[in-house]
């Protein structure tokens, strides 16, 4: 067994903000912000591989967006997503923001794709950079928490009408957000209301990590308006929060990244 423990060596992008710390142990890498609070994992021989339970709840966008053509994420961490993504869409355009420098630094060590055509790490603050995106995002995955948990920013009524106005019609925002934080409750009337209604959720897949899926529809759409795949599944999900039992959500998770991992990429 292997043991490591190491603090970035670039400087944080706010003073407030310890370095991160990364620790090899067994063959995973893992990315804190404080000891012991696990961010992002990775196995060295399954650099792609998702770990953590929550980071498979978000890969159920695919389940609205089976087929996305540019998937924005806020938050790097230890690439987790990004890798996953890049290696299973192999026809998807993917951009990732993240805040901190220091972050970026660590690509390297948890084996982020570098930089190309339809990959690139952005090195901006997110709440500023939904201002000023184009409405061509298909995905939009909100991951973007410091030591102190989601930043107020990422959880405001202006930042998720920002997130609804980059997405295509028919696009979806996946967002992570702890359950305990006392903010949940205003955070989920803020999506609700700036996304219409259109917000559901899995029951018990992720522990205390409540993954939100958002679908951008037209307000005010009439009835009897045929529903596209993300609002016909949105309906299907809120009826019981998924299937019902928090046994059968996370059978349905597992199968979801178990099919994307194996299925065959045809051109869109």
């Amino acid at each position: 067994m292997t043991f490591a423990y190491t603090s970035a060596m670039a400087p944080s992008s706010d003073l407030a903000d310890p370095p991160p710390l990364v620790s090899t142990s067994g063959g995973v890498r893992t990315l804190a912000f404080l000891p012991g609070e696990v961010q992002s994992e990775m196995r060295l021989s399954r650099p792609a591989e998702l770990m953590l339970a929550y980071s498979r709840a978000m890969m159920c966008f695919a389940l609205f967006v089976p087929r996305p053509r540019h998937i924005l994420m806020v938050g790097l961490g230890g690439g987790s997503l990004a890798k996953f993504c890049h290696r299973h869409f192999p026809h998807a355009r993917i951009t990732v923001v993240e805040l901190r420098a220091d972050v970026i630094a660590l690509r390297e060590q948890f084996c982020v794709p570098p930089d190309d055509a339809r990959f690139t790490v952005v090195h901006a603050d997110a709440a500023a950079y939904l201002a000023g995106a184009p409405d061509s995002v298909d995905v939009l995955v909100v991951d973007g928490f410091d030591h102190a948990g989601l930043p107020p920013a990422l959880g405001s009524s202006k930042f998720y009408a920002d997130c609804r106005r980059a997405l295509r019609h028919g696009g979806v925002l996946a967002a992570n957000i702890f359950s305990y934080d006392p903010r949940y409750p205003a955070m989920l009337g803020r999506l609700q209301l700036m996304f219409g209604g259109q917000v559901c959720w899995l029951d018990q897949v992720a522990g205390n990590n409540r993954i939100l899926f958002a679908v951008k529809a037209p307000l005010g759409a009439a009835p009897a308006t045929p529903p596209g795949r993300a609002v016909a599944v949105r309906r299907l999900l809120a009826r019981r929060r998924g299937l019902g039992l928090g046994v059968l959500n996370r059978l349905l998770v597992r199968a979801l990244v178990g099919y994307l991992a194996r299925r065959r990429q045809e051109p869109y």
